[in-house]
């Protein structure tokens, strides 16, 4: 959380194909994140979008093709209802995971470390919850936790997957200005996003996916009737009982 300008790397997939067991996710994508830009991925349920990310972030296995990603970190932040927030430990314990890169897994917490995650922690409005358990956090505040805990990252490559589901408004906004925030930076943010509206005015560029690539570029070209119609039929035409992919290992 430096503060300076923290130029992102770009992201590329070269004929990328992902797979879960053997069934495709997303097929033949191909193109490129550039460096600093903010871009929304968009499509029915079951597209593939946050299989995508995952394979952005290192965490998926490529079946085909490959990702081309930069040096340094990579910033994820996955699905809430994902995340086990049963877990007993303190709200400035998960901001200062963040700081994991630096820190090492054996070594004691600096002080330094700790402050980044308390100045994290006002940043998203969560001033003095440091000691409170994660349990005890409604949706919104356990969002802003998380972005805390980005904010501790300090990636130049920042995923988001589904960032504002289940927040209040308020809790939406300021998020969003963190992200806007991230992007003046000259940070790259690509976003899993369902609110077309919010898409459109918010985020410059745009990849329209239903498990393969419908449109990628400006949005207002992106998000088009045709591409969305399309979009739409190729949902309607999957088969979950396909046979599994020949090709993927």
């Amino acid at each position: 959380m430096s503060g300076a300008p923290k130029s992102g790397g770009g992201l590329a997939l070269r004929d990328v194909t992902l797979t879960h067991e053997r069934r495709p996710a997303v097929h033949h994508l191909s193109g490129a994140f550039a460096p600093g830009s903010l871009t929304a991925v968009v499509g029915p349920n079951g597209a593939g979008k946050t299989t995508l990310l995952r394979a952005l972030a290192g965490l998926h296995r490529v079946s085909e093709g490959r990702v081309e990603r930069p040096e340094g970190r990579i910033a994820l932040l996955p699905q809430m209802t994902s995340l086990d927030r049963s877990f007993p430990i303190a709200c400035l314990e998960v901001v200062m995971l963040g700081d994991w890169a630096r820190t090492g897994p054996f070594r004691a917490v600096p002080p330094a470390s700790r402050v980044r995650a308390e100045a994290a922690m006002e940043a998203v409005g969560l001033g003095g919850f440091g000691r409170r358990p994660v349990g005890s956090l409604s949706a919104g505040q356990f969002q802003r936790l998380l972005f805390a805990r980005l904010l501790v990252q300090d990636a130049p490559v920042i995923l988001l997957d589904e960032p504002f589901n289940a927040v209040d408004a308020r809790t939406a906004a300021d998020l969003l200005r963190l992200v806007r925030g991230w992007h003046g930076e000259g940070r790259t943010v690509v976003a899993v996003l369902h609110d077309l509206d919010l898409v459109r005015a918010e985020f410059p560029d745009c990849l329209l996916l239903a498990r393969e690539p419908i449109a990628w570029g400006p949005t207002a070209e992106a998000l088009s009737a045709a591409n969305r119609l399309r979009a739409r039929m190729m949902a309607e035409s999957w088969d979950a009982e396909a046979d599994p992919c020949a090709r993927a290992a």
